[in-house]
């Protein structure tokens, strides 16, 4: 069994599709990030980082009892290789999905959220910030967009790439882009959407950001609270 400590955002919707697509049972343990449940001491004995999503699977290969795991990337490649799924084994191959994972969690993810964030959650609009996130993500989604201009997906057959890269270009709207401007990005984006392995991972946890506001406590726990990383 994999337990799963999450919350319905772009990182936690990787791993749930990701779960859904290889078919291993797995359990969800909502972490309600508004209310600062990523800092209560149980869960950074997990995920040190005070991030969602991260893993615990009860039953690993090794058989030396539960394995955790944080970071999405890492928890990708850990589930791959514990099922033998979605990560190629030939060497080329194999680095050309690892290289767009790092990829994504470099740069895709991380200037994603800031630009959703000065966009639309900071108090005060800063239009250097605007712009220099902006301008970024839109680089970032011409050298995406260039990439599946080679093939049906982003590092050959469907892989770990596709489903780390999928969730954050799901935001595209947020970010203030239209995908007419990327061709490439927009057919695949509808391909991959289309599986129903994805469709049941965006929806687990659903329920749980029903009705959620963005009060002070939760914006101060989403960008304000240093608990657990104080120096």
């Amino acid at each position: 069994m994999i337990d799963v400590h999450y919350w319905p955002t772009p990182n936690g919707w990787k791993v749930s599709i990701m779960l859904e697509e290889i078919g291993l049972p797995y359990r969800i343990v909502p972490v309600n990030i508004g209310r600062g449940q990523q800092f209560e001491p149980d869960f950074l004995a997990i995920s040190p980082n005070n991030r969602i999503p991260a893993i615990v699977d009860t039953a690993p290969a090794s058989g030396a009892g539960p394995v955790s795991v944080f970071e999405t990337g890492a928890i990708l490649m850990y589930l791959a290789e514990k099922t033998g799924q979605l990560l190629p084994t030939e060497l080329a191959a194999r680095y050309r999905v690892i290289q767009w994972v790092m990829w994504q969690m470099s740069g895709l993810g991380p200037m994603a959220g800031q630009n959703g964030h000065f966009l639309l959650y900071a108090k005060e609009k800063i239009p250097y910030a605007i712009e220099r996130y902006s301008t970024e993500v839109r680089r970032l989604y011409g050298v995406l967009n260039t990439a599946l201009a080679q093939g049906e997906y982003v590092a050959g057959d469907y892989s770990i790439a596709d489903i780390a890269c999928f969730p954050w270009i799901m935001t595209h709207k947020a970010q203030g882009l239209t995908l007419d401007d990327y061709p490439h990005i927009k057919r695949w984006f509808a391909t991959v959407r289309a599986r129903p392995q994805v469709q049941a991972g965006l929806a687990v946890g659903a329920e749980l950001k029903a009705g959620k506001t963005m009060d002070e406590e939760t914006r101060r726990n989403l960008f304000g609270n240093l608990a657990g990383g104080t120096p």
